[in-house]
């Protein structure tokens, strides 16, 4: 697998230098701001600490993108339309946890997944991953202000149960969670994070638009991964979920990066 060799994340000032742009406040002070955007059914003004489902992805808080288009396919349902709402983020001072870098594979992006989420674990197999996983890999985002990672939607979090369910390997679930560029969230899940968004503005994405490119998109993603073979190859070369377990494998594996 090939990661984006950028340096060691460990707090906003550094990641900015890759994301973000410089501005001002109100009294001509220089500061660094990330622009995000959320899809709703609604325009959300303020965004407010403690709200939201507490079993997203990565646990409560609020969910962003830095992609306008995506977040108006976000925003949509069958039924209804939606709006992008547009923000500025102060980043300064704000601890930022980025599971794309280095320092962290696809399964410390997973067992973030599995503190929060349910999964449909089909077999002894995946329960004793679920507890092999969270026992080696497991990443404390209690600590972190602001988290950026893979988005599990849909057909994407099937992926994922399907590794655990040891149905694809390691590089195949690295893959998969590439399709169809669904692209990074931005989740700010602390209160000194949501007391640095500031509201923009808000922009309407209508659902015979989005919605229908939404679909579109997990569907391209679905078909594309069910053209490979899933049955297991049995190559040394691939690393399925019984094989980490059985070898013990840790974070620090050549074989996971």
């Amino acid at each position: 697998m090939v990661w984006d060799q950028r340096p060691n994340i460990l707090n906003a000032e550094v990641y900015l230098e890759y994301t973000s742009n410089w501005g001002y406040n109100g009294n001509g002070k220089k500061v660094q701001t990330m622009r995000i955007y959320h899809g709703s059914v609604d325009k959300i003004e303020k965004p407010e600490f403690g709200k939201g489902k507490p079993y997203n992805d990565y646990g409560l808080g609020f969910y962003c993108t830095k992609d306008m288009e995506m977040a108006k396919e976000w925003s949509c349902g069958e039924d209804h339309d939606g709006f992008a709402n547009e923000y500025e983020l102060n980043m300064t001072g704000l601890k930022v946890l980025n599971l794309n870098e280095p320092e962290y594979t696809i399964l410390h992006w997973l067992t973030v997944l599995l503190a929060n989420r349910l999964f449909r674990l089909t077999n002894q197999i995946a329960k004793d991953a679920r507890a092999y996983l969270l026992d080696n890999f497991h990443v404390n985002t209690e600590v972190y202000d602001v988290i950026i990672g893979y988005r599990a939607d849909d057909s994407y979090f099937s992926f994922a149960e399907d590794f655990l369910n040891n149905a694809i390997p390691v590089s195949k679930l690295e893959k998969a969670m590439r399709l169809e560029n669904l692209g990074e969230q931005v989740v700010l899940i602390s209160r000194r994070a949501f007391e640095k968004i500031h509201f923009v503005s808000a922009q309407k994405a209508a659902r015979s638009k989005y919605y229908v490119l939404k679909m579109k998109r997990d569907k391209a993603a679905r078909a594309e991964y069910l053209e490979s073979d899933r049955r297991p190859s049995y190559s040394s070369d691939e690393l399925y979920m019984l094989d980490i377990m059985r070898q013990e494998v840790k974070s620090d594996d050549p074989r996971l990066r």
